[in-house]
């Protein structure tokens, strides 16, 4: 018989039950079966590129990059000045045409390098979950060094889009002292980076209850310039429509959220975006169905659900 060993961990112990096998019967506005939330990941301009001042070119790009990390490599440049350049502001007209709200992951020095990005947030009233202050492997850093980029990315966040940062999600994932500091710093509301549930929940950091809203890489239009990932745009379409049409059915008695995180510079190509205004037309048909900020689902989170 085996017998259940526990390892020393550092951090919290995981949790392998969350809300369990009955789950939790959530009663969203509007009484809606599905959650959707779209979360555009503005980046360009902060990725890891020799051009400002790394030591490793990005590589999350349409092609393999040959570009050894000691050499500039404009050819990758170019790939995210497009998602700046053009793809941003494909994804602003679909949205504003739609009247999609929407939350922005942003890195503070991409949005410090292009202020119409940050005006149109302003305008719309999207929300913004730091992304980061630059694209950086947290756990590279030390605790200082981390708290200092949380810091940098909350104030320059707060002066360029007019309204301070409420959510962080990690670029590259969280080190173990991530968590922590965002509880320690005190500005925000809850935290993303976890993809173990559909629901929100709260965990216990230092004594305090920090609410996670869990992201989704399943959904991501990442998968378009990754291996195994979307071959086509119909291959998006039909995931994003599989996934919504079975959550809706499921959420009569038991609904979850739906994020979609995109790209500028991948979802912001017209074959691809033409996938994803297909589904979005084909969501608004629906009824009960709530396609909220980021914001707006902690918020909700926090007023109906303050102990689970």
């Amino acid at each position: 018989m085996s017998k259940l060993i526990e390892y020393p961990v550092a951090g919290p112990l995981r949790d392998f039950v969350g809300y369990g096998r009955e789950g939790l019967q959530v009663n969203w506005p509007d009484e809606a079966r599905v959650v959707l939330n779209i979360a555009i990941n503005y980046e360009e301009g902060s990725e890891q590129m020799k051009s400002l001042g790394d030591d490793e070119n990005e590589t999350f790009v349409e092609f393999n990059p040959l570009m050894p990390n000691h050499m500039r490599d404009i050819a990758v440049e170019s790939v995210f000045e497009y998602g700046s350049r053009v793809g941003i502001w494909r994804l602003q007209r679909l949205f504003d045409e739609l009247d999609i709200p929407v939350t922005i992951f942003g890195c503070a020095v991409a949005l410090e390098r292009n202020l119409e990005v940050a005006s149109w947030i302003k305008e719309r009233g999207h929300d913004v979950c730091a992304h980061g202050w630059r694209w950086e492997k947290a756990w590279k850093l030390s605790r200082e060094e981390e708290k200092e980029r949380i810091q940098l990315a909350y104030d320059s966040i707060k002066k360029t889009c007019g309204t301070a940062p409420a959510g962080w999600y990690s670029r590259y994932g969280p080190s173990v002292n991530t968590r922590e500091l965002l509880v320690e710093h005190g500005g925000f509301l809850y935290d993303s980076d976890a993809y173990n549930d559909e629901l929100p929940y709260y965990e216990t950091v230092n004594g305090s209850r920090h609410l996670i809203v869990p992201y989704n890489q399943t959904l991501n239009d990442g998968k378009f310039v990754r291996p195994q990932g979307f071959g086509s745009a119909t291959d998006f379409l039909d995931t994003l429509k599989r996934t919504f049409d079975y959550l809706w059915e499921e959420g009569e008695t038991h609904p979850k959220t739906m994020t979609i995180g995109l790209h500028p510079r991948i979802i912001g190509q017209p074959y691809r975006i033409s996938a994803l205004k297909e589904f979005l037309q084909y969501v608004l048909e629906k009824d009960k169905v709530w396609i909220a900020k980021r914001l707006e689902i902690a918020e909700f989170w926090k007023d109906q659900y303050k102990t689970e």
